[in-house]
């Protein structure tokens, strides 16, 4: 069952962290924004009651916040034909995908998802944002949701709250791009297109899941997070996210912005001041979420046009590992994109400046067009 809650405030944004493992393609130029007047969202929670996790815990209610930008367009039998579903990374929600950059790049009038055109919808995943999470109370007493549990609450909120049974398109980033990959095995006839960005259709391994399990391992080892009930931050967490946080950018750019030991020492203090403002048990959650992801083995039943865009300077997905360009032939419409890094860029974390690829999402909306 669902009800709707309405909030009266807005929520601050959060700066976010990033996932996923791929080779350069094709190279795309940044495309310049005008700045645009901010688009007026409007946001509500989606309550499931009884909703039954993975791992078989039952929650009485989970809560889904989400927001909308535009208007549903209906076909003749009252079906929604316009629907986009934009999924966020790691940490992040919802509301730092409704922000400035991405308005202006993305869904300002006359940019790839104009709003006027589209209707847009921004749900905070479970664990997130304005939605259920550990850090509501519960903390390691709250299910241990994985990215299936993800999905399903997507879907739920898609269909059954919003009452919409096809989606247009879905653009996720990072863990957004890896909730993408499963909407299109787990639902294939429910969206006609997805742009996974920054993610790969395989399993967690190598180096990104090192650095997930040294994170996890940084807090769960902490005498300080005394089994999640800590009352300040736990020093391995405020440890380990500066190296977090360096995984995120790129090689090219952190070299040509850190040219000495002031520069680096600023960096890890910045670091430092993020991670103080973010729950530990929150992320612990959301990085050790990823464990049942492996889209891998269902790839060649994808009926959805898929569009995966990586970034060469991503130390997240090694271009060396050449993983698209052994994966992606078994998706039977499918196409990708490696865009070349530089010191311009930010490696993984380009994902958060949509002016860098606004023209990769014009070419996956045209890829769409294709009969």
């Amino acid at each position: 069952m669902t009800s709707i809650r309405r909030p009266a405030v807005l929520w601050s944004l959060l700066l976010g962290l990033g996932c996923a493992t791929a080779r350069p393609q094709a190279v795309s130029a940044p495309v310049s924004a005008p700045a645009s007047a901010p688009l007026e969202a409007q946001e509500a929670d989606a309550v499931f009651t009884g909703h039954r996790f993975q791992d078989g815990t039952v929650l009485p209610e989970v809560r889904i916040h989400y927001a909308t930008l535009g208007t549903p367009r209906r076909d003749a039998s009252g079906a929604v034909t316009n629907a986009v579903l934009m999924l966020h990374w790691t940490g992040a929600s919802g509301a730092v995908l409704r922000g400035q950059p991405f308005q202006d790049a993305l869904f300002a009038p006359g940019r790839p998802l104009d709003a006027t055109k589209y209707f847009l919808i921004f749900p905070d995943s479970v664990g997130h944002g304005r939605s259920s999470k550990p850090s509501d109370g519960a903390r390691t007493k709250f299910p241990a949701y994985g990215y299936r549990d993800m999905v399903e609450l997507q879907h739920q909120l898609v269909t059954g709250t919003l009452g919409i049974t096809r989606l247009h398109a879905i653009v996720g980033l990072s863990m957004g791009g890896m909730n993408a990959w499963q909407w299109s095995e787990l639902y294939p006839d429910a969206v006609e297109g997805v742009m996974p960005i920054v993610s790969l259709p395989t399993r967690i391994a190598g180096r990104n899941l090192l650095w997930r399990r040294f994170v996890s391992g940084q807090v769960r080892g902490d005498p300080e997070w005394k089994d999640g009930f800590y009352t300040a931050p736990p020093r391995g967490w405020l440890e380990a996210f500066p190296v977090f946080r360096m995984m995120l950018d790129g090689v090219p750019h952190l070299q040509a912005t850190l040219p000495d030991a002031a520069a680096a020492d600023a960096f890890i203090a910045t670091a430092r001041a993020q991670a103080a403002g973010m729950d530990a048990n929150d992320i612990l959650y959301a990085l050790e979420s990823s464990r049942d992801y492996d889209p891998e083995g269902a790839l060649d039943a994808i009926q959805a046009r898929v569009f995966a865009l990586n970034f060469s300077d991503d130390e997240f997905n090694p271009v060396s590992l050449r993983t698209l360009e052994t994966l992606m032939p078994w998706v039977k419409h499918g196409r990708f994109v490696v865009q070349e890094g530089s010191a311009s860029s930010f490696g993984h974390f380009t994902q958060a400046h949509p002016e860098l690829w606004a023209d990769q999402v014009a070419a996956f909306l045209k890829f769409l067009e294709e009969r």
